[in-house]
């Protein structure tokens, strides 16, 4: 009772996280069109549990290729078999709760048992909790604790693109640098995931919105952990560069030579993509910051007497007034990045 209770939550869950709306195609018999019948099951869940199928007179038992629709006879099935009214009252109710859960995550609303959205990677995002994550980040460009805990992750970060590329445009301005190169620059100066924000920033570039080019970069990283190659022209491409850096430097059994031999299929972490595509894309944000204080400093317009003591380390931190005049540009900063995000806010919608 409990393993087929717990499968049929996940399935249900799964189609939260994997809507119709993400899939290829729609047409007869294609992934698209099995999630969507899959969906319009929820209508019949409690159904299938109150009046689940069951053998005939040869033993024999009609079972459903919809996990949905199997789970809940199976649920059915086993209440039928305890004999306990109560008990089968109870699992239905829950059952509802669950189904309701799911409903609402689906429109945006994660209060309540739906709030267990933030823990799940979508491929799709709600434009509900997008612009629910865009009014955090209104507050706060480099983010907060919310973004993780109130939003569901993919629309966080399609969210965060949208402030990533403000961030990075207000940055190229600065320091000079094309604005898909920032993010890039700034692992200079203090290590960071530049591989993703950077991806994001190319896809903006060449004219997708945040929408697409997180929800595409999301979805990949979701076939990645399914066993599956996104982009086989692509996984080609690879192949071709790691044989060219194995002819040049070689390869070893063991060692450093060896991690030539790998291939990454996805930027992201493919048991986690949705959020961990919004910490880099958070962590883009905070290296914009990085650059765009070097290039204020270099720029020399600190001020008098505000250059940084490195020669002294005994030396107070803001003894010189560096800390202060740090948080001077980063007000500058947000100010900016909020001026720009403001004015291009079209490209979230």
């Amino acid at each position: 009772m409990v393993m087929g209770l717990t499968s049929l939550s996940r399935e249900l869950w799964r189609c939260y996280s994997h809507p119709a709306s993400a899939a290829g195609s729609m047409g007869v018999n294609t992934e698209g069109w099995r999630r969507e019948k899959r969906r319009e099951g929820f209508a019949d869940v409690l159904t299938w549990i109150r009046s689940p199928h069951l053998p005939d007179d040869n033993g024999m038992l009609l079972m459903s290729y919809d996990p949905v629709e199997e789970l809940s006879h199976r649920v059915g099935r086993a209440l039928l078999a305890l004999k306990d009214a109560a008990l089968a009252d109870a699992i239905t109710a829950e059952v509802s709760i669950e189904l309701n859960a799911v409903e609402r995550a689906e429109l945006g609303d994660l209060t309540g048992r739906a709030a267990q959205a933030v823990l799940l990677t979508r491929a799709d995002a709600s434009p509900v909790q997008v612009m629910a994550a865009d009014a955090i980040l209104a507050q706060d460009p480099l983010g907060g604790n919310d973004l993780f805990v109130d939003v569901d992750p993919t629309a966080a970060a399609v969210a965060a693109a949208h402030w990533l590329r403000a961030a990075a445009e207000v940055t190229a301005e600065a320091a000079g640098y094309e604005f898909t190169r920032v993010v890039e620059e700034s692992d200079n100066i203090s290590a960071l995931p530049h591989r993703t924000p950077t991806a994001v920033l190319e896809l903006m570039a060449g004219g997708l919105s945040p929408h697409d080019s997180v929800t595409g970069l999301i979805r990949e990283a979701m076939l990645v952990a399914e066993g599956l190659a996104p982009d086989i022209d692509e996984l080609k491409d690879k192949i071709v560069e790691l044989e060219t850096l194995v002819d040049r430097y070689g390869a070893e059994d063991e060692g450093p030579g060896s991690e030539l031999l790998t291939v990454r299929l996805t930027p992201l972490d493919p048991m986690r993509p949705a959020r961990d595509m919004l910490e880099d894309l958070l962590s883009g944000i905070e290296g914009c910051l990085a650059l765009y204080r070097e290039a204020y400093y270099s720029a020399d317009t600190a001020g008098a007497g505000t250059a940084r003591a490195d020669d002294d380390e005994d030396e107070d931190p803001d003894e010189d007034g560096t800390d202060d005049v740090d948080e001077e540009i980063d007000d500058i900063f947000r100010a900016e990045v909020q001026a720009r995000a403001a004015e291009d806010h079209e490209r979230l919608l």
